[in-house]
């Protein structure tokens, strides 16, 4: 898979997505992820990329200009499956959205900032909006990091124990069941004794009862 980010602070994509199982797919091979900076696609000589709105009003807005020239360019070369801009108002992230990216070749995502992009960029060149929940933040990256890291934990051979990902939250529609590691007894706080009983059938009995309790408790709106 690749992943090209489009945005115009590209050193706050540099540590996410060079840590942990996403740098360890990039050294793998299983991803490659690139970060272009938009003011590099500027034709101004300051290298500016936004500018004020019109009829008024506070914030900057990116400009069509330089964001339909990035994307063409780098359309040119290869063909998108998707060609995502990380908004409030975008469809809300879920474990779906990501388990069916994670099937695609190639993704472009599109970080806005300041009061976001000019709107003929999301009528003529955004195939999908995604948003990671009903707030806001300063700009996309941290978005489109949050993206990236949702779907490439998905791809075959990235994670070590590949059914990992199957357990997780929201698999299955579910939250995941409570777990435990060593030790079995600390300060008299114990382990349920069923998951040290090393029977594999009542094992995944109580994990899939537990996760139903849990879900109800803390997410009842998922059941129904």
């Amino acid at each position: 898979m690749q992943i090209d980010i489009i945005t115009v602070l590209p050193k706050i994509l540099e540590g996410p997505l060079n840590q942990s199982i996403v740098k360890r797919a990039q050294d793998s091979n299983l991803v490659d992820i690139h970060i272009h900076d938009l003011r590099d696609f500027s034709q101004d000589k300051h290298k500016s990329v936004d500018d004020y709105q019109y009829g008024g009003g506070a914030g900057m807005v990116l400009m069509v200009e330089p964001i339909a020239r990035c994307i063409e360019s780098l359309s040119s070369k290869k063909r998108y499956d998707e060609i995502i801009y990380m908004s409030p108002d975008g469809i809300q992230l879920n474990q779906g959205i990501c388990n069916k990216l994670s099937l695609d070749k190639n993704l472009l995502i599109l970080c806005g900032h300041y009061k976001g992009v000019d709107e003929r960029v999301r009528e003529n060149f955004i195939t999908m909006e995604i948003s990671i929940g009903d707030y806001v933040l300063s700009g996309g990256e941290l978005a489109a990091a949050v993206l990236a890291d949702s779907i490439i934990r998905l791809i075959p051979g990235v994670l070590s124990d590949e059914t990992s990902a199957l357990t997780d939250s929201f698999q299955d529609g579910l939250l995941a069941p409570p777990v435990y590691t060593r030790p079995s007894d600390f300060k008299g706080m114990k382990v349920p004794p069923v998951l040290l009983s090393g029977n594999a059938a009542e094992i995944e009995k109580w994990r899939h009862k537990m996760a139903i309790e849990r879900t109800k408790e803390k997410r009842s709106d998922l059941l129904d």
